[in-house]
């Protein structure tokens, strides 16, 4: 599991507690034309020096990340206090820690531990929600009109006949494919690469094994293809667990020459 904090705490927490002070900082009312006024020479900033500059931008960039922390951690339930953090670099400076570097280390150590706890049971959830809708979608699309359903659960519906030869499991295809997941959310396609993919069709993942076996040369086919016959419970940055998958593919040609190209994440080898 990769950390929450990417960078030194106490470097971000600085510009974290300059926003956390000017929140606290009752405001007069003045003047809508005093007010703007005021608003922009707040925000011009003179750097005397290149090394003051530095500074500020060291400042920004950490309190950038620490603050894409913060919001992580609240997407996985946990809330890390703005006012603690400022309390923390505020007592670093006044050397007033109320932690010892035993106890800083258990904390953090404690915190990595309920993250990945937080994290461990989102992914469940959001695995089992996947499944869920998933199933609905399968179940939706079988109802329309020239869809089929194997004995594998592989739905698949002719989008171009054709009349060409069909391939065998281990011959090597060479295909045009657009792959989304059921949000319509596109995650590879071989024509926004502007190139055909050449595999062998016993080395991908099995809804395609099957189903490309079942296209005429010259055809093009939409498959709905679930998890098992997918990725399964695989989570990939683009492909979540449990998904059910949207391909549509054209087969171009039956070619058991040298393996031109291969997909570079789908349909992957299993």
């Amino acid at each position: 599991m990769k950390p929450l904090f990417k960078v030194s705490l106490l470097a971000a927490t600085v510009m974290l507690a300059v926003g956390c002070q000017k929140e606290e900082t009752p405001k007069t009312e003045v003047a809508p034309q005093v007010e703007q006024v005021q608003a922009e020479a707040e925000k011009a900033v003179h750097f005397k020096t290149d090394e003051d500059k530095a500074a500020y931008a060291f400042g920004l960039y950490f309190a950038k990340n620490i603050e894409s922390s913060i919001e992580g951690s609240t997407e996985i339930g946990i809330e890390l206090k703005k006012e603690l953090v400022l309390q923390g670099i505020e007592d670093v400076f006044a050397d007033t820690e109320k932690l010892t570097d035993d106890e800083l280390r258990l904390a953090l150590e404690n915190f990595e531990k309920i993250v990945g706890e937080k994290m461990q049971a989102k992914a469940e959830a959001d695995a089992a929600a996947a499944l869920k809708v998933g199933d609905d979608f399968r179940a939706e699309f079988e109802t329309q009109e020239g869809v089929v359903k194997t004995d594998s659960g592989l739905l698949y519906q002719v989008m171009t006949p054709a009349e060409g030869d069909k391939p065998a499991k281990t011959d090597t295809v060479e295909v045009h494919y657009v792959g989304t997941l059921i949000d319509g959310t596109k995650f590879d396609s071989s024509y926004d690469r502007d190139s055909t993919a050449t595999f062998p069709l016993d080395r991908v993942i099995p809804g395609w094994t099957e189903g490309v076996q079942l296209m005429p040369v010259g055809s093009k086919f939409k498959f709905v293809i679930p998890p098992e016959l997918a990725y399964g419970a695989q989570d990939t940055p683009t492909i979540p667990a449990n998904s059910t998958l949207v391909f549509e593919v054209e087969l171009i040609s039956i070619d058991n020459g040298e393996v031109l190209e291969a997909p570079a994440e789908t349909p992957a080898a299993e």
